[in-house]
C-alpha cells in the first residue's frame, strides 16, 4: 500500500506555524514518525528561512501558494499580508484535497484576525473547509486519546446559541461523533451530552432549553439504540470520575468544551472536521505571537494532529 499524501499548511507566517511545520516535515522525513509523504503549503522564502533557522540542511517539498517574503512580515505582530499568505496556503491545500492530489490535510494555526484585517470575513477553518466542500452537515471535534468533544455550536456569539442549539442540530452532531468513534474502533460507542444551562437548568428553572430541545433529542437517539446519556451539568461532566465513563462528549457551545478540553490536553489535543469528504486535522492551539520566531514553540499537538490524519488516511486508502 502507498504511503498517505499529506498537506501540512504554514499556518500564518507570523506566528509559530513555519517553525512547527519545518520541524514536524523534518521528523516525519527523519523516520521518527508514523511514515507519510509530506507536501509542505507555503510561501517558499518564509519556509526557507524557518528551515534556516530551525532544521538547517533539511529540503522539504513546498507547494507554493504565496510570494511573501520574509522580510515582509514582522514576527509575533498581526499583519493582513500574512493572514492572506495563510488564508491561501489552506485553501489551495482543501482545493488539492477535494481533487485528491492529497489524502489529508493537517494545518498550523491561522490568526483569524490577520485574515479579517485583509476585509475578507473569516471566522475560521472549519467553516470555510465546509463551504469549499459544499457540506452543510459536519462539526468540529477536539481529541486526545480517549477524550473526544464535539460542539453543537462554534464561532458565534453566545447570545446566538440558545437558538442555534436545536433538536436535529444536536442529533446531527451526535451521530457524526459516534460514526466517527466507531471509526476508530469502538463498535458501541458511550455518549454523554452537556446541557446548555447551569444545573441542567433545574427542570426549567434556569431556562427551558434543556427540558424542550436538550432532553428530547437525547430520548430520540436512546430510542435509536445509542448508548447516550444527559444532559449533565456542564460544571461536573468534565472531572474525571464521569467523563471517563464516555468515548464522547457533545457540548453546546464553543467555550463550554474549549475551556476545560484545553485544560487537560492542551499540548496534546487535536482539532478535527467531521462530516467532510477531506480529512483535516489541527493544533489545538494558536499562533502564540509571543514566541513566534524563537525556536521555544512545541510541535506536540502539531504530532498528535499529523497522526491522526495519517491513521485516517491510511484506513481510507485502505478501503477504497
Amino acid at each position: 500500500m502507498r504511503l498517505p499524501r499529506i498537506a501540512l499548511t504554514m499556518g500564518d507566517p507570523a506566528g509559530i506555524g513555519p517553525e512547527i511545520a519545518v520541524r514536524l516535515a523534518r521528523a516525519v522525513d527523519a523516520g521518527k514518525t508514523s511514515p507519510a509523504e509530506i507536501l509542505l503549503y507555503g510561501a517558499p522564502n518564509v519556509i526557507d528561512e524557518a528551515v534556516r533557522r530551525f532544521t538547517p540542511g533539511f529540503c522539504p517539498r513546498i507547494v507554493s501558494c504565496s510570494d511573501l517574503k520574509f522580510s515582509q512580515i514582522h514576527p509575533g505582530k498581526l499583519d493582513a499580508r500574512c493572514g492572506l499568505a495563510a488564508l491561501e496556503c489552506f485553501r489551495t491545500a482543501t482545493l488539492d484535497a477535494i481533487a485528491g492530489k492529497v489524502d489529508a490535510i493537517v494545518t498550523c494555526p491561522i490568526n483569524k484576525a490577520a485574515v479579517n484585517l485583509a476585509g475578507i470575513p473569516f471566522t475560521g477553518h472549519t467553516e470555510l473547509l465546509a463551504s469549499l466542500c459544499g457540506v452543510r452537515d459536519f462539526v468540529m471535534m477536539q481529541s486526545a486519546g480517549d477524550l473526544r468533544v464535539v460542539f453543537a455550536t462554534t464561532h458565534i456569539a453566545l447570545a446566538q446559541v440558545p437558538s442555534a442549539v436545536t433538536f436535529d442540530r444536536i442529533v446531527t452532531v451526535t451521530h457524526l461523533l459516534r460514526d466517527a468513534i466507531v471509526a476508530e474502533g469502538i463498535a458501541h460507542p458511550k455518549i454523554a451530552i452537556a446541557a446548555l444551562n447551569p444545573h441542567a437548568g433545574e427542570n426549567g428553572n434556569m431556562g427551558r432549553e434543556d427540558e424542550d430541545v436538550v432532553k428530547p433529542a437525547v430520548r430520540a437517539l436512546a430510542h435509536e439504540g445509542m448508548l447516550i446519556q444527559g444532559p449533565f451539568p456542564p460544571d461536573t461532566l468534565f472531572i474525571e470520575s464521569i467523563r471517563t465513563q464516555f468515548d464522547g462528549i457533545v457540548s453546546m457551545y464553543h467555550d463550554q468544551g474549549h475551556i476545560p478540553f484545553k485544560m487537560l490536553a492542551f499540548d496534546r489535543g487535536v482539532n478535527s472536521t467531521l462530516g467532510l469528504p477531506v480529512i483535516r486535522t489541527s493544533v489545538d492551539h494558536g499562533t502564540a505571537f509571543e514566541i513566534a520566531w524563537k525556536g521555544a514553540a512545541s510541535v506536540g499537538s502539531l504530532t498528535a494532529a499529523f497522526e491522526l490524519a495519517r491513521k485516517r488516511a491510511v484506513s481510507r486508502i485502505a478501503n477504497a
